[in-house]
């Protein structure tokens, strides 16, 4: 079964690749068509607008033959009629464009931009800067409706007047104004989607009206939008693939790989020598997500003459996200490993481990991300050639307003070993990994209590155990003004501006790890086989806990691999009323750790100028323009030295800061405020040279330095703790003396526009990165504090972020769209071609790995018909496998592990009817090859995470007047 997936997978992408080939040779050779009869309306004036797919695609092929650098462009098809759903699944059609999916959702949540990941891509609301309450640079794109975008621009290459923080590029949303259309206009939609596995249809709905008065003089836009997506997901994990090491020396114990090891046998010098990894836990989720969404936006508009245009508008946005979840996770200790089985790379590819526990997972969330806008806009033609333009807003994120949020998850199970390494119900549990994580799950066995599988979920023996509970409470402000004058006559433009910025983060959490919570009834009870003393937990449970059990059969569509039988469903809230009626808070506390404010201040100031001209009687343009940034930073946060580390008596593989010490009994000192500030300034410099070599075939050159500025939160000066368990202890600390990455930028490219609606481009690019922030995995100790299973020195691996390497990315980028004729049917092609010089070394275990994340070939295939009223069109968009990060969730030991995630094919359709005019009826379908989500870490067999997330089928209707 698993080789027919990844034979169809490869034909697939074969398939994709072909088309996209033929498609390009095909547009090269075909004779210029019959002049274009897209849907046309006429205005009372008789300006002709075209609307529809080919309306949509030329206006965006203008914009990009007319503008002096590489961009990219698209726009709605009409007003409310944006060609997804979804912003970030309409920009993965252009070129150097790529996705990035959320695996528990299956939705784009973010975009790359020739490789370069959100945080290095620039998202801005008509030309300002968004607010994200998040702490990175990137937004989540499912928090921007696409119900009533009028364009989108991607800036590959930098505009000074815009922005030149953004390495990969710069991405503008221009929403609809009233003055845009002249008259009433109202524009609504309604429609229903239902996921593939989910149980009813959700609403989606959106209206806008818009209307002039005095003459075109002022004008109103208001629009509400409503959007609500359920899906329910499957997800088998490894959260991390942990390296043998101790003392510095590297692998398992020899004893380990043929029998049970003696106390006299675990020592360094018998370890085996070779690069080993294990993995760290492994475990199923079903998780049930509800993404609720309202949009608002209202716009005032005043032009009193010709000369002055005000604008002033207000952005709403409030997104909550809940879920709901249930699994089962199985825990390993490498010292703790029978009978292993390793590849030649040296991954555990099978073993047995005595008396492993078994837990199950009931969670339950709640995020609201809330955003609010306010902006007002002012232009003024203060001679013939002479004008000026003033812009200002303030911006607000908060994630979790007022404390709304939560993420309340209780463990329960049986098993494991007591205190004096005895089991009563523990299993030999194990996991063999049968091949690569695109085709095969991770396959646990010997399981059930005392090795029973047939008694797996049996209620009997089944106890609480540990509590995690606690979440983030963010906000985030920005304040910001630019102001700009420029003189423009006969093909020449001068331009000076300026820019202010301040943005200023502040976020705190609360957590059961702060005050002892978490680990207070660890121990199960004594029916669970581990009584776990003082901190033992209630077993059995009584039966109204229970809400039924999910079988695994068909878990993850089209791999190979078995999994335990099922999963318990059950209410955590019912777990922690019966705790806490037995005496003792499972509340979570204040996190000081956690608290962190970040006050960013930057001033720009910028020229460009632009030239018109001929060489030869062809057209030439050059753009050249500089911009200095200078930025102020300080931050804050809240420090505590950790005291001292403990085993708690319920489990034996946990270890937690001792509560015993400190003053308020949390292994913590008393807290101290920190505080750091550091400013840096840099010069970008841009030039753009635009030739028209023929009315048809356009040259473009450019070169440019950006920067992309470290996330926020990357900057607080406090490490904290992280996984605290038997042989594997971490922590992670910021750097506040980041400073911005810097990249110098070459481009250049032809572009072929060789007839109405068609054109052909080739571009090439380069980028040399300095300052490239590395966030590498050190193993050291922290404030001393003793590790009570080794009675040694407790060494952790941190992970911790500095500047320094250089790396150097290149690419292509091959574009093709084409329509044949008046037939109605076209098509667009792209494929991207990235490398660089710095990919991850898979040998290196030293700890300081780095490489460039994000690049990955991509090909995008769109088909479609648009005539008499009738559109469809099919998708099929490809990924190749890429290196998504560095850092796994419980990765360690070797330092700095990888993630990558493999490569994903995803097919789309959608299509619509105008019945008349005013009104059209409309489907889309998403994911219709089932495609799935999974990742993997230095090796192709070492799964990480393994998403399966279904279809989605939605249905609606549109109406303007």
């Amino acid at each position: 079964m698993n080789r027919d997936s990844s034979s169809n997978r490869s034909v697939a992408r074969k398939l994709l690749l072909s088309a996209a080939s033929s498609a390009i040779v095909l547009a090269c050779i075909a004779p210029a068509a019959a002049q274009d009869t897209a849907q046309t309306t006429a205005t009372s004036d008789e300006e002709i607008i075209v609307t529809g797919i080919r309306g949509s695609l030329q206006r965006n092929l203008d914009i990009k033959r007319e503008s002096s650098g590489v961009v990219d462009v698209i726009s709605a098809e009409d007003l409310g009629k944006f060609p997804d759903s979804n912003v970030a699944s309409a920009l993965q059609r252009l070129p150097g464009v790529a996705i990035q999916r959320s695996g528990s959702r299956g939705d784009a949540t973010g975009v790359s931009i020739r490789g370069f990941g959100g945080d290095f891509v620039r998202t801005l609301y008509d030309g300002r800067q968004l607010s994200t309450a998040t702490g990175g640079r990137g937004i989540d794109f499912t928090t921007v409706g696409a119900d009533f975008v009028g364009r989108l621009s991607v800036y590959k290459t930098p505009d000074v007047e815009l922005s030149t923080s953004a390495i990969g590029g710069t991405i503008d949303i221009s929403l609809p104004k009233p003055l845009d259309r002249e008259g009433f206009v109202m524009a609504a939609s309604a429609s229903g989607s239902i996921q593939s596995r989910d149980k009813g249809i959700t609403p989606t709905g959106g209206l806008l009206v818009s209307n002039t008065f005095a003459d075109g003089q002022f004008g109103v836009l208001g629009s509400v939008a409503y959007t609500r997506r359920d899906t329910e997901s499957n997800q088998v994990f490894i959260p991390g693939w942990i390296g043998a090491q101790g003392g510095g020396k590297l692998g398992l114990y020899a004893c380990q790989l043929t029998a049970t090891c003696t106390s006299a046998q675990m020592t360094d010098a018998n370890r085996t020598g070779k690069a080993t990894w294990f993995p760290q836990q492994h475990g199923i989720n079903q998780q049930s997500t509800q993404d609720k969404r309202i949009d608002g936006r209202i716009a005032v508009q005043w032009q009193p003459s010709d000369d002055i245009l005000l604008t002033i508008d207000d952005n709403y946005s409030r997104q909550t996200v809940s879920s709901q979840s249930y699994g089962y996770a199985a825990w390993f200790n490498g010292s703790d490993l029978r009978n292993v089985k390793t590849d030649a790379n040296g991954v555990v590819v099978d073993f047995n481990q005595f008396g492993t526990p078994m837990d199950f997972n009931a969670n339950r969330s709640s995020n609201v991300y809330e955003s609010n806008q306010v902006g007002a806009n002012l232009k003024i033609d203060l001679a013939e050639n002479l004008k000026f333009e003033a812009d200002a807003a303030f911006a607000r994120a908060t994630r979790n307003p007022g404390k709304s949020g939560y993420n309340d998850s209780m463990d329960i199970g049986y098993g494991g070993t007591n205190a004096n390494n005895t089991t009563v119900l523990g299993a030999n549990t194990g996991v063999t990994i049968l091949g690569a994580s695109k085709d095969y799950l991770p396959q646990i066995h010997d399981i059930g209590p005392a090795g029973n599988v047939s008694r797996f979920l049996d209620t009997s023996v089944v106890g609480s155990h540990v509590i995690v509970r606690g979440t983030n409470y963010n906000h985030d402000t920005v304040r910001q003004f630019r102001g700009a004058i420029g003189w423009e006559k006969d093909g020449f433009l001068a331009k000076l501006g300026g820019q202010y910025i301040d943005d200023t983060l502040y976020q705190q959490g609360d957590s059961t790890f702060t005050n002892g919570v978490f680990a207070s009834r660890s121990g199960y009870g004594t029916c669970s086989g581990r009584t776990g003393g003082s901190s033992g937990g209630i077993c059995p449970l009584p039966a109204n806990v229970y809400q039924g059990t999910v079988s695994t059969s068909g878990f993850i569509p089209g791999y190979s691999g078995n999994l335990a039988p099922g999963f318990f469903v059950y209410d955590p809230y019912a777990v922690y009323k019966l705790l806490e009626a037995s005496g003792g808070s499972v509340a979570p506390s204040f996190n000081p750790g956690s608290v962190l404010e970040v006050h960013e201040k930057t001033w720009s100031v910028w020229f460009k100028t632009k030239f018109e001209n001929e060489i030869a009687g062809m057209p030439f343009t050059i753009a050249a323009g500089i911009r200095n940034e200078t930025t102020h930073l300080q931050t804050t946060a809240i420090g505590r030295r950790v005291l001292g580390l403990s085993i708690p008596a319920g489990d034996p593989t946990l270890i937690q800061p001792n509560p015993a010490l400190g003053p308020n009994r949390d292994g913590y000192s008393a807290s101290t405020e920190i505080r750091k500030k550091s400013n840096y300034t840099f010069l970008l410099p841009s030039i753009d040279a635009k030739l028209e070599i023929t009315p048809t075939l356009v040259f473009r050159a450019d070169a440019s330095r950006t920067l992309t500025r470290p996330g926020l939160s990357s900057l607080n000066p406090v490490t904290s703790l992280g996984t605290l368990r038997v042989g594997s202890l971490s922590a992670s600390g910021g750097n506040p003396d980041l400073k911005p990455y810097l990249s110098d930028n070459f481009d250049a490219g032809l572009e072929w526009y060789y007839q109405r609606n068609s054109y052909l481009a080739i571009n090439a690019y380069l980028k040399h990165i300095t300052n490239f922030i590395v966030g590498g995995v050190t193993r050291g100790p922290i404030d001393g504090v003793i590790d009570p299973s080794t009675g040694q020195t407790a060494i952790f691996s941190i992970n911790a972020q500095i500047n320094g390497p250089e790396a150097t990315v290149k690419g292509f980028e091959i574009a093709v769209q084409h329509v044949f004729g008046d037939s109605g049917f076209g098509f667009q092609a792209n494929t991207t071609l990235p490398s660089s010089n710095r990919n991850y070394d898979k040998s290196n275990v030293t700890g300081g790995a780095f490489a460039v994340t994000g690049l990955a070939k991509s090909a995008n295939f769109v088909g479609f018909y648009d005539k008499n009223g009738f559109q469809i069109r099919g998708a099929v968009n490809w990924r190749d496998e890429y290196l998504s990060g560095i850092g796994q969730g419980q990765g360690g030991a070797y330092g700095a592990e990888p993630v990558y995630v493999d490569a994903q094919l995803q097919v789309d359709a959608s299509a619509s009817y105008d019945v008349t005019k005013q009104f059209t009826i409309f489907g889309e379908v998403t994911n219709i090859n089932n495609s799935t989500y999974s990742t993997h870490g230095r090796f192709a067999n070492q799964a990480l995470d393994i998403w399966s997330y279904g279809r989605r089928f939605t249905g609606g209707v549109r109406f303007r007047y």
